[in-house]
């Protein structure tokens, strides 16, 4: 009989999404750390990357090495990859880190003796403990880390031990993951901020400093919807679970609506002449088509709808948003008719309609149910 397999003792979980130039660099560079130290795999947790990533780590494994490719279809997201990977193994150590190159995997073995002492629950490689580095960053970055970092700690008290939540680079006991796991939002590029604050007990952290390293090849991941996604975090965390990420990014959608709507209400009576009823129709129409464009791109872009899926869910999004326009009319008429002023019911009646058309357009239109198209 063959010999049975070594248990897998750590499990570093590598999410990716078109970092074929890296992938298996990392994987080289990881074996030549902790090979001989403790028997271990690599879990690359692939969006569906159009460079073929996800090939060369199945070929890779198929050729006997230590690493395996968990692919994700119509799924994109660091933190729910992060979620996944560690779901997807057995291993009681666990360590995150980006396949970018930015994270120095020679910490490795420090950050696992750390984790081994008495209460440890995590080890978070850091930038900012003395020893560490962010690098060639300039001054623009550094001060945006520094403010992501005030409103981390600003979101939870969990954070306050922690001297770089916004790092993407730690170690943890598969235990104290999975006690988290159920309280994690999976929104966004944070997952360590997530698991902080997720923790049902304060965890037992401590840090290895390191310096951030410049990535060698592909595109950095960082953009406005990172920005985004991280605020929804903050706002989830800090009211307990009570305002989703998700809905403090349709909000800013339709904020963006509301510019859109004005901007075209102007132009077309006030530039082009036309009457106002009609101008204010195809004012509403654009912005809610606006809305829906940008909602799908953004704050549903992991049940985003494609092809006549589309369609029908910007029909519906038109049905919903008409529903909350009434909705909207009779609270506001009904605080306003009851002794509150102006003010209070027409924000009484926008938070109603926010409220509705976010909770009917998740039900309704991007429900998450797999759609053809």
């Amino acid at each position: 009989m063959p010999a049975p397999a070594r248990p897998v003792a750590l499990a570093v979980i590598v999410p990716t999404w078109n970092e074929a130039d890296n992938v298996l660099v990392l994987a080289r560079r990881l074996h030549e750390t902790l090979d001989g130290l403790v028997p271990w795999e690599m879990i690359v947790v692939d969006d569906d990357s159009a460079d073929g990533t996800a090939d060369l780590v199945d070929a890779a494994a198929l050729g006997g090495d230590t690493v395996r490719c968990v692919r994700r279809i119509g799924r994109r997201g660091l933190s729910s990859a992060v979620i996944e990977g560690c779901l997807a193994t057995y291993a009681p150590t666990l360590v995150v880190m980006d396949a970018d190159l930015q994270h120095d995997e020679r910490v490795i073995p420090r950050m696992l003796e750390r984790l081994a002492e008495p209460g440890r629950d995590l080890v978070v490689a850091t930038r900012y403990a003395g020893g560490g580095s962010t690098g060639d960053w300039n001054g623009a970055r550094r001060a945006g880390s520094r403010l992501a970092t005030w409103m981390a700690r600003l979101a939870t008290p969990a954070s306050q031990a922690i001297s770089d939540p916004m790092s993407g680079f730690f170690a943890i006991r598969r235990e104290a993951f999975l006690a988290a796991a159920p309280n994690l939002s999976g929104a966004g590029f944070k997952i360590l901020l997530d698991i902080a604050a997720s923790a049902p007990r304060p965890l037992g952290v401590a840090e290895v400093p390191y310096t951030f390293r410049r990535r060698e090849a592909g595109e950095s991941k960082l953009n406005a919807t990172v920005v985004l996604d991280y605020i929804g975090m903050i706002f989830e965390k800090r009211s307990a679970g009570r305002i989703p990420a998700r809905f403090v990014l349709f909000g800013v959608t339709g904020l963006l609506g509301l510019v859109v709507h004005m901007a075209v209400l102007y132009g077309l009576n006030r530039v082009a002449g036309l009457g106002f009823e009609l101008s204010q129709t195809v004012a509403v129409l654009v912005a809610m088509t606006s809305n829906f464009l940008v909602n799908n791109n953004l704050t549903y872009r992991d049940r985003r709808l494609r092809g006549m899926a589309a369609l029908g869910g910007l029909l519906k999004f038109y049905l919903v948003c008409g529903t909350g326009a009434l909705s909207n009319v009779g609270v506001a008429s009904f605080a306003f008719a009851h002794g509150s002023n102006w003010l209070v019911s027409g924000l009484a009646g926008v938070f109603v309609a926010s409220v509705f058309n976010f909770a009917m357009s998740s039900r309704y239109v991007w429900s998450g149910r797999r759609r053809g198209g």
